[in-house]
């Protein structure tokens, strides 16, 4: 058996529909390895960027299964193109989310940085 050092994870999310499945994914793979040495990614891009918005279409659980996860370590990201192209503003957005220039570009600089990528 390999013992991982650092957990090192990017979680891909393009379609609003899937935010309880990779949240659920997040936290299965939180408790599975059971340490707090991990760079755990939750980039949404497309329409998916519409759940990090205060006034999001999906339910009350969502947003608050996204804050505990903040608070476990997980880091939510949005890209910016996205944000753009559904007119979603900075000040729109939950206060724990990052944005980056291109969601596209964080995933491959990730990937190179020894990322594992997952998508739901």
């Amino acid at each position: 058996m390999t013992i991982i050092l650092e957990y090192k994870v990017i979680f891909h999310i393009d379609e609003l529909s899937k935010w309880s499945i990779v949240l659920k994914n997040t936290n299965n793979l939180l408790e599975a390895i059971n340490t707090n040495n991990f760079n755990i990614e939750i980039l949404a891009n497309s329409e998916a960027v519409k759940a990090y918005a205060y006034d999001n279409e999906l339910d009350l659980r969502i947003s608050s299964e996204m804050k505990e996860l903040d608070h476990k370590g997980i880091k939510f990201v949005a890209c910016n193109n996205a944000l753009k192209s559904y007119s979603i503003k900075k000040e729109d957005l939950m206060s724990f989310v990052d944005i980056v220039p291109t969601g596209i570009l964080e995933l491959v600089n990730n990937q190179s940085d020894g990322y594992s990528y997952i998508k739901p």
